[in-house]
């Protein structure tokens, strides 16, 4: 497990606000004020990926500033990105003044003041979303540049964006059985995947580095392979072509990400693991194992017992009456 956890119902009612507050202001410098209190509600689980952390919160409405004078007094120089998953929230900051719903992102600076609220403070409301903050020098792109990007929303409903909310989403999900040992790996994921990002916003593509580049590219055809995992016709030629790259180059970058395993290999395994939790999974007791199989990839029901057992060492039938 990676970093550190907070959940309000383990503290008493009246250290919960106050212990809430510390925690997100290990890497978010600001001052926090919430209507709620005094009974405050929140969760937190905070993953320290090497520079970057990422943060997974749900809370009621709590406003966020960040004045002139605490910015004159220190300024940890990091970039703040948010992508709101539940709730409404304000912003301004940049001289722009901005509101955010479902599924919007936004991305604010610590060396400018910023005021970050509840559009109604009095709803007792979860605001739900993942954060995001990284050292400012670490984005290979010019600062005033990315100034043009801030305190407004970012699109992040297709392409590089979208990829980069999949993957926090993922990540968040993901974080109890996440270890340490994944953590920089992760962490170096994330700054690729909000360079590129941010570099194709500004059409600044071309400055950004060869692996970088590649990178991203890995990080594309992974969630295109995890979205089609269903399609049977799902192949290495396919997804090369749905990527226009050739077959070399393919199988080229995806073993030096995957230490050496073929394209064909991290399909079936993935497609393994699905079918997995689905023959363990109670509330799908009663679908027959050749529709699982089906869902997953695997349209011969005898060639997904065959590779089931040559992993798991039991035909599905047994593997279900023995979770079941």
């Amino acid at each position: 497990m990676i970093g550190t956890s907070f959940r309000s119902e383990d503290w008493p009612t009246e250290e919960r606000f106050d212990r809430w507050r510390e925690l997100v202001g290990r890497t978010r410098s600001s001052e926090s004020v919430s209507a709620h209190a005094a009974d405050f509600w929140g969760d937190v689980r905070l993953l320290e990926l090497g520079p970057v952390t990422v943060m997974r919160m749900s809370f009621l409405p709590t406003r966020f500033r960040r004045g002139p004078e605490m910015v004159r007094r220190s300024d940890p120089e990091l970039y703040h990105l948010s992508l709101l998953l539940d709730g409404e929230l304000g912003l301004e900051h940049a001289g722009r003044n901005s509101r955010f719903g479902p599924h919007d992102l936004h991305l604010a600076e610590s060396s400018r003041p910023y005021d970050l609220g509840p559009t109604d403070d009095r709803e007792r409301r979860a605001v739900k979303g993942v954060g995001v903050d990284f050292p400012k020098a670490l984005l290979p792109l010019p600062p005033h540049r990315v100034h043009e990007l801030l305190g407004q929303g970012l699109p992040g409903q297709k392409g590089v964006g979208a990829l980069l909310a999949e993957f926090l989403v993922g990540l968040a999900r993901q974080a109890e059985t996440l270890q340490p040992a994944d953590a920089r790996r992760l962490g170096t994921v994330v700054l690729d995947l909000l360079s590129a990002w941010f570099a194709q916003l500004m059409d600044m593509e071309a400055a950004l580095s060869p692996e970088t580049r590649q990178k991203v590219t890995v990080e594309r055809i992974l969630a295109f392979i995890r979205q089609n995992l269903h399609d049977p016709e799902l192949t290495p030629p396919v997804i090369a072509a749905a990527h226009h790259i050739s077959l070399s180059y393919l199988h080229r970058i995806f073993q030096q990400r995957s230490q050496g395993e073929t394209v064909a290999a991290w399909i079936r395994k993935r497609r393994l693991e699905g079918a997995r939790r689905d023959l363990a999974d109670p509330s799908l007791h009663g679908t027959p194992i050749h529709a699982i199989a089906a869902r997953w990839g695997f349209p011969r029901a005898s060639d997904f017992t065959r590779a089931f057992r040559a992993v798991h060492g039991q035909s599905p039938r047994e593997f279900r009456l023995r979770t079941g």
